[in-house]
Protein backbone atom coordinates (compact mmCIF):
# COMPACT_ATOMS: atom_id res chain seq x y z
CA UNK A 1 0.00 0.00 0.00
CA UNK A 2 2.93 2.33 0.66
CA UNK A 3 4.35 1.66 -2.32
CA UNK A 4 1.05 2.66 -4.27
CA UNK A 5 0.37 5.61 -2.26
CA UNK A 6 4.30 6.71 -3.19
CA UNK A 7 3.15 5.88 -7.08
CA UNK A 8 0.14 7.88 -6.81
CA UNK A 9 1.70 11.02 -5.14
CA UNK A 10 4.32 10.82 -7.75
CA UNK A 11 1.54 11.06 -10.71
CA UNK A 12 -0.18 13.60 -8.29
CA UNK A 13 3.54 16.08 -8.21
CA UNK A 14 3.85 15.26 -12.02
CA UNK A 15 0.24 16.66 -12.97
CA UNK A 16 1.22 20.00 -10.50
CA UNK A 17 4.17 20.69 -12.36
CA UNK A 18 2.07 20.53 -15.53
CA UNK A 19 -0.24 22.74 -13.83
CA UNK A 20 2.58 25.31 -12.82
CA UNK A 21 4.12 25.08 -16.23
CA UNK A 22 0.99 25.81 -17.96
CA UNK A 23 0.53 28.88 -16.21
CA UNK A 24 3.91 30.22 -16.85
CA UNK A 25 3.64 32.06 -20.20
CA UNK A 26 1.84 34.51 -17.90
CA UNK A 27 5.24 35.91 -16.95
CA UNK A 28 5.78 36.82 -20.20
CA UNK A 29 2.97 38.89 -20.67
CA UNK A 30 3.33 42.15 -18.72
CA UNK A 31 5.37 44.75 -20.56
CA UNK A 32 8.46 46.66 -19.54
CA UNK A 33 9.46 43.95 -16.77
CA UNK A 34 12.64 45.38 -15.52
CA UNK A 35 10.79 48.76 -14.63
CA UNK A 36 10.65 49.88 -11.07
CA UNK A 37 7.25 50.75 -10.77
CA UNK A 38 7.46 52.25 -6.91
CA UNK A 39 9.12 54.98 -7.95
CA UNK A 40 8.75 58.36 -9.93
CA UNK A 41 11.64 57.67 -12.79
CA UNK A 42 12.48 60.54 -15.18
CA UNK A 43 14.59 60.15 -18.21
CA UNK A 44 15.76 62.81 -20.75
CA UNK A 45 14.76 61.86 -24.32
CA UNK A 46 18.02 61.27 -26.21
CA UNK A 47 16.92 58.58 -28.99
CA UNK A 48 15.12 60.39 -31.05
CA UNK A 49 15.71 62.70 -34.43
CA UNK A 50 13.73 64.18 -36.70
CA UNK A 51 12.67 62.58 -39.31
CA UNK A 52 14.31 62.99 -42.57
CA UNK A 53 12.32 62.97 -46.11
CA UNK A 54 12.92 59.94 -48.26
CA UNK A 55 11.91 59.03 -51.81
CA UNK A 56 8.39 57.84 -52.01
CA UNK A 57 7.61 60.47 -49.44
CA UNK A 58 4.65 62.72 -50.37
CA UNK A 59 4.77 66.44 -49.19
CA UNK A 60 1.97 68.53 -48.02
CA UNK A 61 3.10 71.94 -48.81
CA UNK A 62 0.71 74.70 -48.11
CA UNK A 63 2.00 78.29 -48.66
CA UNK A 64 -0.11 81.75 -47.63
CA UNK A 65 1.13 85.18 -47.86
CA UNK A 66 -1.51 87.50 -46.05
CA UNK A 67 -0.01 90.53 -47.60
CA UNK A 68 0.46 89.07 -51.12
CA UNK A 69 -1.86 85.79 -51.45
CA UNK A 70 -2.34 85.86 -55.17
CA UNK A 71 1.68 85.37 -55.37
CA UNK A 72 1.24 82.11 -53.56
CA UNK A 73 -1.93 80.83 -55.04
CA UNK A 74 0.18 78.48 -57.53
CA UNK A 75 0.91 76.56 -54.47
CA UNK A 76 -2.21 75.57 -53.28
CA UNK A 77 -4.13 75.37 -57.07
CA UNK A 78 -4.78 71.58 -58.28
CA UNK A 79 -5.94 70.60 -55.00
CA UNK A 80 -6.23 67.05 -53.67
CA UNK A 81 -3.49 65.59 -56.35
CA UNK A 82 0.08 64.40 -56.54
CA UNK A 83 1.76 64.88 -59.23
CA UNK A 84 -1.37 65.24 -61.48
CA UNK A 85 -2.70 61.53 -59.93
CA UNK A 86 -6.02 62.00 -58.42
CA UNK A 87 -5.83 60.83 -54.36
CA UNK A 88 -6.74 62.74 -50.97
CA UNK A 89 -3.83 62.20 -49.16
CA UNK A 90 -4.50 65.19 -47.08
CA UNK A 91 -7.36 65.54 -44.33
CA UNK A 92 -7.40 68.96 -45.36
CA UNK A 93 -8.48 70.45 -48.64
CA UNK A 94 -5.84 73.20 -48.37
CA UNK A 95 -2.69 71.36 -48.78
CA UNK A 96 -1.08 69.91 -52.33
CA UNK A 97 0.91 67.12 -52.45
CA UNK A 98 4.34 66.92 -53.93
CA UNK A 99 5.72 63.05 -54.65
CA UNK A 100 9.52 62.75 -53.78
CA UNK A 101 10.99 61.11 -56.72
CA UNK A 102 13.74 58.70 -57.51
CA UNK A 103 16.40 61.15 -57.13
CA UNK A 104 15.03 62.89 -53.90
CA UNK A 105 13.48 66.03 -55.87
CA UNK A 106 10.29 67.41 -56.44
CA UNK A 107 8.99 70.16 -59.07
CA UNK A 108 7.85 73.67 -56.99
CA UNK A 109 6.19 76.29 -58.71
CA UNK A 110 8.74 79.21 -59.18
CA UNK A 111 11.36 77.30 -58.27
CA UNK A 112 11.66 74.17 -60.39
CA UNK A 113 13.57 71.42 -59.09
CA UNK A 114 14.42 71.24 -55.48
CA UNK A 115 16.93 68.46 -53.31
CA UNK A 116 13.96 68.05 -50.31
CA UNK A 117 15.75 64.04 -49.39
CA UNK A 118 17.82 64.18 -46.27
CA UNK A 119 16.25 67.20 -45.11
CA UNK A 120 13.33 67.33 -42.31
CA UNK A 121 10.70 68.94 -42.58
CA UNK A 122 11.63 71.90 -40.76
CA UNK A 123 14.66 72.59 -42.88
CA UNK A 124 13.06 72.09 -46.08
CA UNK A 125 10.13 74.85 -44.43
CA UNK A 126 12.87 77.42 -43.64
CA UNK A 127 14.60 77.56 -46.93
CA UNK A 128 11.50 77.13 -49.12
CA UNK A 129 10.29 80.47 -47.25
CA UNK A 130 13.85 82.09 -48.25
CA UNK A 131 13.40 80.91 -51.56
CA UNK A 132 9.75 82.44 -51.86
CA UNK A 133 10.90 85.52 -50.68
CA UNK A 134 11.73 86.53 -54.45
CA UNK A 135 7.97 86.04 -55.42
CA UNK A 136 5.71 86.72 -52.42
CA UNK A 137 5.69 89.43 -49.45
CA UNK A 138 6.07 87.36 -45.96
CA UNK A 139 5.29 83.48 -47.04
CA UNK A 140 4.21 81.25 -44.55
CA UNK A 141 4.61 78.01 -44.95
CA UNK A 142 3.42 74.55 -43.87
CA UNK A 143 5.23 70.82 -44.61
CA UNK A 144 4.58 67.46 -43.08
CA UNK A 145 4.60 64.12 -44.52
CA UNK A 146 1.21 62.94 -45.52
CA UNK A 147 1.93 59.35 -46.31
CA UNK A 148 3.11 58.49 -43.31
CA UNK A 149 2.56 55.02 -42.14
CA UNK A 150 3.45 51.88 -40.33
CA UNK A 151 2.13 48.31 -41.27
CA UNK A 152 1.47 46.00 -38.15
CA UNK A 153 0.80 42.90 -38.89
CA UNK A 154 0.79 39.21 -37.24
CA UNK A 155 -1.00 38.35 -33.70
CA UNK A 156 -2.33 41.71 -33.10
CA UNK A 157 -5.70 42.17 -32.60
CA UNK A 158 -6.24 44.86 -35.74
CA UNK A 159 -3.22 44.02 -38.40
CA UNK A 160 -3.58 46.63 -40.87
CA UNK A 161 -1.66 49.58 -42.61
CA UNK A 162 -1.88 52.17 -40.18
CA UNK A 163 -1.18 56.43 -41.52
CA UNK A 164 -0.35 58.75 -38.81
CA UNK A 165 -0.64 62.80 -39.13
CA UNK A 166 2.36 62.75 -36.14
CA UNK A 167 5.85 62.34 -37.67
CA UNK A 168 6.69 61.69 -34.06
CA UNK A 169 5.66 58.03 -33.81
CA UNK A 170 6.47 55.26 -31.42
CA UNK A 171 6.16 51.16 -31.73
CA UNK A 172 4.58 51.61 -28.99
CA UNK A 173 1.79 53.70 -30.13
CA UNK A 174 2.09 51.69 -33.23
CA UNK A 175 1.30 48.13 -31.51
CA UNK A 176 -1.62 50.37 -29.28
CA UNK A 177 -3.53 51.70 -32.72
CA UNK A 178 -3.61 47.54 -33.97
CA UNK A 179 -5.33 47.17 -30.64
CA UNK A 180 -2.37 45.28 -29.08
CA UNK A 181 -0.78 42.68 -29.11
CA UNK A 182 -3.25 39.26 -28.29
CA UNK A 183 -2.23 37.14 -24.93
CA UNK A 184 0.21 34.43 -27.30
CA UNK A 185 1.83 36.98 -29.16
CA UNK A 186 5.63 36.56 -28.40
CA UNK A 187 6.64 39.86 -26.84
CA UNK A 188 10.25 39.10 -26.55
CA UNK A 189 10.56 39.05 -30.28
CA UNK A 190 8.54 41.88 -31.99
CA UNK A 191 10.01 42.23 -35.56
CA UNK A 192 10.98 45.58 -36.75
CA UNK A 193 11.43 45.44 -40.51
CA UNK A 194 12.78 49.04 -41.89
CA UNK A 195 14.25 49.76 -45.88
CA UNK A 196 16.21 53.11 -45.11
CA UNK A 197 18.72 53.96 -48.16
CA UNK A 198 18.56 51.07 -50.21
CA UNK A 199 18.83 49.05 -47.44
CA UNK A 200 16.13 46.30 -45.05
CA UNK A 201 17.09 45.85 -41.77
CA UNK A 202 15.81 42.97 -39.70
CA UNK A 203 15.36 44.43 -35.66
CA UNK A 204 14.32 42.13 -33.11
CA UNK A 205 12.44 44.24 -30.34
CA UNK A 206 11.84 43.31 -26.87
CA UNK A 207 8.62 44.49 -25.51
CA UNK A 208 9.39 42.88 -22.02
CA UNK A 209 12.19 45.13 -21.08
CA UNK A 210 12.75 48.83 -20.30
CA UNK A 211 15.49 49.32 -22.59
CA UNK A 212 12.96 49.72 -25.45
CA UNK A 213 12.42 53.22 -24.24
CA UNK A 214 16.25 54.05 -24.82
CA UNK A 215 16.28 52.07 -28.30
CA UNK A 216 17.16 54.06 -31.37
CA UNK A 217 14.25 51.84 -33.20
CA UNK A 218 11.59 53.11 -30.41
CA UNK A 219 10.56 56.24 -32.82
CA UNK A 220 9.32 54.72 -35.99
CA UNK A 221 10.00 55.79 -39.82
CA UNK A 222 7.92 55.87 -42.80
CA UNK A 223 7.16 52.24 -44.45
CA UNK A 224 8.09 50.66 -41.24
CA UNK A 225 6.72 47.11 -40.71
CA UNK A 226 6.05 45.18 -37.60
CA UNK A 227 5.61 41.82 -37.19
CA UNK A 228 4.48 39.70 -34.37
CA UNK A 229 4.83 36.33 -33.75
CA UNK A 230 2.19 34.10 -32.34
CA UNK A 231 3.61 31.51 -29.17
CA UNK A 232 2.66 27.81 -30.07
CA UNK A 233 -0.11 27.87 -27.45
CA UNK A 234 -2.29 29.94 -30.55
CA UNK A 235 -1.98 26.90 -32.08
CA UNK A 236 -2.34 24.25 -29.77
CA UNK A 237 -5.47 23.01 -30.56
CA UNK A 238 -4.34 22.09 -33.80
CA UNK A 239 -1.13 20.46 -33.17
CA UNK A 240 -2.95 16.98 -32.07
CA UNK A 241 0.35 15.53 -30.28
CA UNK A 242 0.74 18.59 -27.94
CA UNK A 243 -3.53 18.45 -27.26
CA UNK A 244 -3.29 14.34 -26.99
CA UNK A 245 -0.02 15.00 -24.21
CA UNK A 246 -1.66 17.58 -22.48
CA UNK A 247 -5.05 15.71 -22.01
CA UNK A 248 -3.68 12.73 -20.93
CA UNK A 249 -1.34 14.13 -18.48
CA UNK A 250 -4.30 16.29 -17.12
CA UNK A 251 -6.26 13.04 -16.59
CA UNK A 252 -3.83 10.95 -15.14
CA UNK A 253 -2.90 13.46 -13.01
CA UNK A 254 -6.77 13.92 -11.59
CA UNK A 255 -7.11 10.86 -11.23
CA UNK A 256 -4.27 10.06 -9.19
CA UNK A 257 -5.25 12.67 -6.67
CA UNK A 258 -9.01 11.22 -6.50
CA UNK A 259 -7.55 7.85 -5.98
CA UNK A 260 -4.89 9.44 -3.50
CA UNK A 261 -8.04 10.84 -1.52
CA UNK A 262 -9.88 7.85 -1.10
CA UNK A 263 -7.50 5.55 0.32
CA UNK A 264 -6.00 9.09 2.84
CA UNK A 265 -9.74 8.67 3.86
CA UNK A 266 -10.22 5.07 4.81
Amino acid sequence: MDKMNRTLSHFCIIGLLFLVASCSPYKQVPYFQDLDRSNVIAQDIKNYSPLTIQPGDILGIAVTSSSDPAAVAAFNYNLNRVNGVNGDYSPSNAVVGYLVDDKGNIQVPYIGTMKVAGYTTTDLRDQLSKALLTFAKQPVVNIRILNFKISVMGDVLKPDVYTFQNERVSIVQAITSAGDLTITAKRKSVLLIREINGKREFIPIDMTSKKLFESPYYYLKNNDIIYVDPDRTKYAPLDEGYRTASILISAVSAAALVVTVILYHK
